[in-house]
Formats: structure tokens, C-alpha cells, sequence
């Protein structure tokens, strides 16, 4: 079978599509055969070095397709089903088969679109955990930093369902801030502007935000911070799309009295029960159209290198997708 495999560490080029023998269903496995497979920016961030994994891999966190093979004394049912899992250890993804734990899988629900249950399988289960932890008071506005990305997207919708005032989504380009708007956000801002900062004080008649949820980290992270509200806000930090944490010095918390959470570290936490729940939540909200996922571009096995450069590039909006 035809797999996108790492030998060494380093630029998008280190992606090589190769041959390699069909992988078989051990104890508690099942073997999917492929159709989908999800593109995400930990495995952009795995495969340069910053955070190495055994080698040779295959890059994967998601994948979606019939089950071909379930493990001895596996579930013979599922064979034939679509389906939507997750790989363990971030391996295995990028195939034309993938054995994940079948605890790890999810029948896609009956009129879900794959490509969609992909879109929101790990990003709406993340997104469910997020705003759980956060815990939105209703009529808070909600500042949302990459709000163009697979996560961000769906962290708008779900901000709004959990009853924000009103939601900013920060983003790059016109396209971008276009699509924000169109996902329900209230107001949609260019954070390449000098003066995004004033511009989301003054979208809130000076005060900032009551809440900012933040995966962007680097300076878009500390101009997050400083938009905030004084006194009362709170500052969720998830993650770091720019390569580098926020650096915020602790006078400065001091001096401006926000609350900085892990809304990500307090999800991830959660009993793993919680966490499937959460998954199965959002592919229902999927399947009756109260939840959508951005689909970004999509690129064939032998074009992952493209795909990685995209996402680096910050060229792309929503789930990036690759297709055996």
C-alpha cells in the first residue's frame, strides 16, 4: 500500500510518498481503508523536529473510511461501516490503510458528508472541551484569534451557541474575515492590522473582551492579551499557530488584573468517557447542521509536502485534506 512516510526531520520535502506491506488488525484494532485523512498543524509541527516521534513515521491523526479488518475477537460489525477514528501516537494517518484502536472510532453519521465528519471530528471535539472549560456567561463578547483555521472555525459556532453577546473573529485577509462572517461571527478583524487591538476596544465601546480564546501565540498573542478586558477578562490560551508562545510578563497581569486559563490543558484532562462524548456531539451537531466545518483544500497522498507548505504559509482556511 502506497503510505507518506518521515525518514528524517526537516522541511515539507522530508514527506515521501513510498510503498510498504498492508498493516494488519491486532487485539482491540481495526484496519480502515482510507479515503480521507486529515492534515492538521501538530503534524507540520512533528514533522520539523520541534516535537520528534519515533522515525520512520507516518504522519495521521484522523483518518475516515470502511473498516476492512477488525482485530481477533473484534466487533465483526463494524466491517463494512464508515466510519471516523482517530491514530494513536499521531501515526498512520497519511496511508491507504490505517489500523486505529477501535475504541478510537466513530460511525459517521447517516447523511454526514465524510470530508464535513472529518472537518469536525477532532476539531469539534476540541472545540466542545474548549467552551465546556471556558464556561461562556451568556452576553459575554468572545474574542476569537485565528478564527479562520479548522479549530477557530468551529469555536465561533460553538461560542455562539453557548450564548455569547457577541463574538470578534481575528483572522488574515479578506477572504478570511469573509468566511468568519458568514460562520455567525459579529464582527470580523484583519489581526495584520497595526491597529486590530483599537479595533476590537472599539467594536466594544473601549472595554475589549470579555473573553479571548487564543491559538495564534507570538505577538498576535500578546496583542490578544493587551484587548482584553481590564479587571475582569479572561485570556484562554490553547495554542501557537505562530511558532512561539505569548510572552506576557507577570506586572502585566498584575497591571491589567486578567485571567489567564488553560482551557485546553483543563479538556484534555477530562475522563476519556468525556472526551468521546464530546466527539459524538459534535458529529451529531454535523449531521443536523448545527455545526460545520470549513473545508480547506485538498491534496492527493503523493502532494502532502504541498499541503504542509499551505498551512506554514498560513495560506489556507479550515480542514486541509488529503486524499489516497
Amino acid at each position: 500500500m502506497r503510505v507518506v512516510q518521515v525518514h528524517q526531520f526537516g522541511s515539507p520535502e522530508v514527506l515521501r510518498l513510498e510503498e510498504t506491506e498492508e498493516p494488519q488488525a491486532g487485539h482491540g484494532q481495526v484496519v480502515i481503508e482510507v479515503q480521507v485523512a486529515g492534515v492538521c498543524f501538530g503534524d507540520t509541527l512533528i514533522r520539523s523536529g520541534k516535537y520528534p516521534l519515533p522515525l520512520p513515521w507516518v504522519p495521521g491523526l484522523e483518518v475516515a473510511g470502511r473498516v476492512r479488518e477488525v482485530g481477533p475477537d473484534g466487533d465483526r460489525t463494524l466491517v463494512g461501516k464508515l466510519v471516523v477514528a482517530r491514530t494513536k501516537n499521531n501515526r498512520g494517518g497519511y496511508a491507504e490503510l490505517s489500523v486505529v484502536d477501535a475504541t478510537d472510532v466513530f460511525p459517521i453519521p447517516t447523511g454526514l458528508d465524510i470530508q464535513q465528519a472529518v472537518g469536525v471530528f477532532l476539531s469539534g471535539q476540541t472545540a466542545v472541551g474548549l467552551i465546556k472549560a471556558i464556561n461562556i456567561t451568556p452576553g459575554e463578547v468572545v474574542l476569537i484569534t485565528a478564527a479562520a483555521g479548522s479549530l477557530g472555525s468551529q469555536l465561533i459556532q460553538q461560542a455562539r451557541a453557548a450564548g455569547a453577546g457577541t463574538v470578534i473573529g481575528a483572522a488574515y485577509g479578506k477572504k478570511k474575515l469573509d468566511m468568519i462572517t458568514q460562520l455567525g461571527a459579529d464582527v470580523a478583524i484583519d489581526y495584520s492590522k497595526d491597529d486590530w487591538v483599537e479595533q476590537v476596544r472599539k467594536a466594544t465601546n473601549g472595554k475589549g473582551a470579555d473573553l479571548v480564546l487564543d491559538g495564534v501565540g507570538g505577538t498576535i498573542g500578546h496583542q490578544a492579551f493587551e484587548a482584553t478586558t481590564r479587571g475582569s477578562g479572561r485570556l484562554g490560551v490553547y495554542g501557537f499557530s505562530s511558532g512561539a508562545w505569548a510572552k506576557i510578563e507577570t506586572r502585566e497581569l498584575a497591571a491589567r488584573s486578567i485571567t489567564i486559563i488553560a482551557p485546553l490543558a483543563i479538556a484534555f484532562a477530562k475522563p476519556a468517557q468525556e472526551t468521546h462524548i464530546n466527539a459524538e456531539t459534535a458529529l451529531a451537531e454535523a449531521a443536523t447542521g448545527k455545526l460545520r466545518a470549513v473545508i480547506g483544500p485538498t491534496y492527493p497522498l503523493s502532494r502532502a509536502a504541498d499541503a504542509h507548505t499551505a498551512i506554514e504559509a498560513r495560506q489556507t482556511t479550515g480542514k486541509v485534506l488529503l486524499i489516497p
